[in-house]
């Protein structure tokens, strides 16, 4: 399958993200990971998705003068979209206890761009879930807060985790999108690329 079309390129995942390895070894893919930390400030005036596309480029650029021209690389950003504002990661407890209220008895919409960077070109694509919670208490939130590792995620939340599965009501879109990659665009562009 799509790791045979692959097997004359070098996939370079540039994410630290648990999540988004797991995805990629799960979709039998061969991959590296490579790092380049890089500050994720985008203009004030982007939205939606604009900013996920902004920052998914802006990672690719760190590494721009290394790419050999089998490779692939890999640069992704998701956001929390709500109320007409990206909702980042939290900066501690509070901030996500915060966030999560913040999204309780709501609709939010979860973005992710994917860019494709080889030597040759780049290519960007993104989708957009909309996830809707009950009316979670504070005594939920607060469980949720100190019994899980909700700092590193955009939103304070993990879908996959205990309050996704209490607390949300309806999804519609790829429900991997929200834990991190929604793979099916990956396995389509990356098929896209194999043909040339």
């Amino acid at each position: 399958m799509l790791n045979d079309k692959l097997k004359d390129y070098n996939i370079i995942l540039a994410s630290a993200s648990p999540r988004r390895h797991a995805f990629l070894k799960s979709m039998n893919i061969d991959f590296e990971v490579r790092l380049h930390p890089v500050e994720e400030v985008y203009p004030g005036n982007l939205k939606g998705t604009e900013i996920t596309d902004y920052l998914a480029i802006l990672k690719a650029q760190a590494f721009k003068n290394q790419l050999k021209e089998k490779d692939i690389l890999i640069t992704s950003d998701t956001i929390v979209w709500l109320d007409g504002k990206a909702v980042e990661k939290p900066k501690d407890k509070d901030d996500a206890f915060i966030m999560i209220s913040s999204l309780s008895n709501k609709t939010h919409e979860v973005m992710t761009s994917i860019c494709f960077t080889q030597t040759t070109q780049q290519k960007v694509v993104n989708t957009t879930t909309k996830v809707t919670f009950k009316v979670l208490s504070d005594d939920e939130i607060w469980y949720y807060v100190n019994t899980y590792k909700p700092l590193d995620k955009a939103g304070a939340y993990g879908i996959q985790e205990w309050i996704g599965a209490i607390g949300i009501t309806n999804i519609e879109g790829s429900y991997n999108n929200v834990v991190g990659l929604p793979t099916h665009l990956l396995y389509e562009t990356l098929n896209t690329i194999a043909k040339g």
